[in-house]
């Protein structure tokens, strides 16, 4: 069945943070960004996976530890670039300079993320051969199961309960990227403590309605 087409300037996303990065088998990945966010790690990381594993959120909740109070903005200089496999020319050459100006500072740490290995990159030889210079790390799409876990923990900490169906109609009938997810079932509690009703399908379904109403001209 197609996916509900959701209005998604309408919804909130939550943080990316990463406390709530879900890591399935990324358990490796998750390890290395936190070590990163405590001010050590391995100066050069790069996470390759499909869309949807998560680089994206790890690179954000990396950003975000360290502009914290705290962080590890104080000791060290923390570096991200995303989707490297999409760089044009210029893109290219402004990563190769950074590159080089992380590997000349001790205190300096580049995080990278894209679409498949280093060695595998539609780049310049020398940005491929130079992003596989420290730790590379593959990510893996969350499964069903492990998706539908995640939403019902985040349920579990608001201490919030829902029909036993609300997860897997959820997963069935909407775009499946965890943020998507995680913005709906936010959504949705808001809605339903507005209304005073149970977090169930038909609820989900009015709330729908209800959004595909907001974005319909008047």
């Amino acid at each position: 069945m197609p996916h509900h087409q959701l209005p998604l300037p309408l919804l909130t996303p939550p943080a990316q943070t990463l406390d709530n990065f879900v890591p399935g088998r990324n358990g490796e990945a998750l390890a290395a960004a936190r070590e990163l966010a405590a001010g050590s790690g391995p100066q050069f990381v790069y996470f390759w996976g499909p869309p949807g594993s998560g680089r994206t959120h790890l690179l954000t909740a990396l950003s975000n530890a360290c502009a914290q109070p705290g962080g590890s903005v104080g000791a060290v200089r923390l570096h991200t670039a995303d989707d490297v496999h999409a760089l044009d020319e210029p893109g290219q050459a402004r990563l190769f300079q950074l590159l080089d100006t992380v590997r000349s500072d001790s205190a300096a740490r580049l995080v990278a993320a894209g679409d498949r290995p280093p060695a595998r990159l539609p780049l310049r030889e020398d940005v491929r051969s130079r992003l596989g210079w420290g730790l590379a790390l593959a990510l893996h799409p969350l499964s069903e199961e492990e998706k539908a876990d995640a939403l019902r923990a985040q349920l579990t900490a608001r201490g919030v309960r829902a029909a036993a169906d609300l997860i897997d109609y959820m997963l069935s009938h909407m775009p499946r990227d965890m943020r998507t997810l995680s913005a709906v079932l936010n959504a949705l509690d808001s809605y339903a403590l507005q209304h005073g009703r149970a977090l169930t399908v038909p609820l989900l379904r009015a709330w729908l309605l209800e959004q595909a109403g907001k974005m319909s001209p008047e």
